[in-house]
């Protein structure tokens, strides 16, 4: 929801309390325990970004988000709010592109094994810096000899070309283990039961398809790109790691623009302490530094989770937006954790922070937002304002309407097959095979020729040994009786 300076109206204590637009790209955190409100947070927040005319990304791990594409509807408790807050809802659906990288739930994702990169493949394989670095090989040798890699078969024949002739690439490469390579293939085999053969193709996602606004009531909105996770969630580390590899891309794809008047793109990263759990020390350093770099470029990134803790402090400290709800505290290092969360905004002589995390209600959070001159705001206790589109999921013909309706939905359906790693492989592997067997013909064909040469030479021995033998028949029992006969005739005429 907008003021009448297009501020982002998100939250009301005893006053409204508001994200300057020009502050957005500065990032944003929400945490709170389970149950507290975070994903209607969330909604309210996506909507008035939309509201504002900027796109958003946020992943749906319930389906509870589906609701933005309907308009809500008038509610005791909310009308109690509007009363409360003095304020008129003006509920209504928002625009929305639904996807899901298994493609049952919303327009299909994909992306290459190449543009995935060696480090979050890396891992959703939890593989070992050994068979990290195999990988990586793997990845330079299908580079150099042009070999892409856009699905699980390019990497599977890729892996089994280069096994089976280690020795030849060992002196550019380095040492390419068989053993490493045979654990890289059983994690594939792994992954592709898990549905990875549906993810990892062509034709690949393109960003821009994000930046989409739409008119509506009048009013030019940002599209809230959905993904479908529930089913996605259950395998935590290839989540985390598809939304890094869509934050990562956004990145590298957006041009520098410095500070604007709006962001021009929103990424909520939902569940983000499955980004960082067990992460490697390049993938956290990878983090820090989109993060850091990606506000130049018109994008604010909001990570979603339970504890503020779960973040590790050098991206924390760039979280300038905060809507922190209720935290429990049953041990002492939950203890711990709702001290360090409540140090660690700016005080509020009116309230007790750290007692406040512990009070807090359902949709009631302690919020902080960037001044105009982007420093904190003294913290505030609020009650979050209510989302104008539905709250709850849609119907799954309602979903279905949807996704028929995207202009997206020809584009990425059908999977794509060119000419690849794997085709590549199995073209030289024919190639070899009749080049092989057009030398064996030919040794044949040779092996013919110089027995036929043989027996040739056999056989003329043969006939030169019998044609001697009858000379010499001939001259023993012809030739010299008949010569004795005749000089014997001529001695006896003389």
């Amino acid at each position: 929801m907008l003021d009448n300076e297009n501020r982002l109206y998100i939250a009301h204590s005893d006053h409204p309390l508001y994200i300057e637009p020009k502050m957005a790209n500065r990032h944003g955190l929400i945490a709170g325990a389970t149950g507290t409100g975070k994903t209607v947070s969330l909604q309210v927040l996506a909507e008035s970004f939309s509201d504002l005319g900027v796109p958003c990304f946020m992943a749906d791990m319930k389906g509870d988000l589906s609701g933005v594409y309907k308009e809500g509807t008038l509610t005791k408790f909310i009308e109690k709010r509007q009363n409360e807050f003095g304020v008129t809802f003006d509920f209504q659906p928002y625009p929305v592109q639904f996807f899901d990288v298994y493609g049952e739930q919303g327009v299909p994702m994909r992306v290459t094994i190449k543009n995935f990169g060696v480090l979050l493949f890396s891992r959703i394989m939890s593989l070992t810096d050994t068979q990290e670095g195999v990988l990586a090989a793997v990845f330079r040798i299908c580079e150099d000899r042009n070999m892409p890699l856009d699905d699980l078969k390019d990497l599977r024949a890729a892996l089994n070309y280069i096994g089976q002739n280690a020795k030849e690439f060992q002196t550019e490469y380095g040492n390419i283990s068989s053993i490493s390579v045979g654990a890289i293939q059983r994690n594939l085999l792994a992954l592709e039961e898990q549905g990875g053969d549906l993810f990892f193709g062509l034709p690949e996602f393109k960003i821009e398809d994000f930046f989409v606004t739409e008119r509506m009531h009048d009013t030019k909105k940002g599209m809230l790109n959905i993904l479908a996770a529930d089913k996605l969630y259950h395998n935590p580390r290839l989540y985390s790691a598809f939304l890094m590899w869509l934050l990562t891309s956004i990145y590298n794809e957006l041009p520098e623009v410095g500070d604007l008047d709006k962001p021009k793109f929103i990424f909520f990263f939902d569940e983000a302490h499955l980004l960082f759990d067990d992460a490697s020390k390049a993938l956290l350093t990878q983090i820090e530094k989109i993060v850091r770099l990606i506000r130049s470029k018109g994008v604010g990134v909001y990570f979603i989770t339970q504890n503020p803790m779960d973040i590790p402090e050098n991206v924390l400290g760039q979280l300038g937006n905060k809507i922190q709800h209720a935290l429990r505290a049953f041990t002492p290092k939950d203890q711990k954790a709702v001290k360090a969360v409540a140090q660690s905004f700016r005080t509020n002589e009116s309230f007790d922070t750290e007692k406040a995390l512990l009070e807090l209600e359902t949709g009631e959070a302690l919020i902080s937002f960037l001044d105009e001159k982007g420093a904190p705001n003294v913290v505030e206790r609020a009650k979050m304002l209510c989302p104008q589109g539905q709250i709850g999921p849609i119907t799954e013909e309602e979903r279905k309407k949807a996704i028929k309706e995207s202009g997206l939905e020809k584009s990425y359906r059908e999977t794509e097959d060119r000419r690849s790693a794997y085709e590549i492989l199995i073209d030289d592997a024919k190639k070899q095979e009749e080049q092989k067997s057009k030398e064996i013909a030919a040794k044949e064909e040779e092996s013919k020729r110089k027995q036929k040469e043989k027996e040739d030479e056999k056989a003329q021995k043969s006939s030169k040994k019998r044609n001697k033998a009858i000379w010499k028949w001939i001259v023993t029992n012809i030739l010299k009786p008949l010569g004795k006969a005749l000089v014997k005739n001529i001695t006896k005429k003389r």
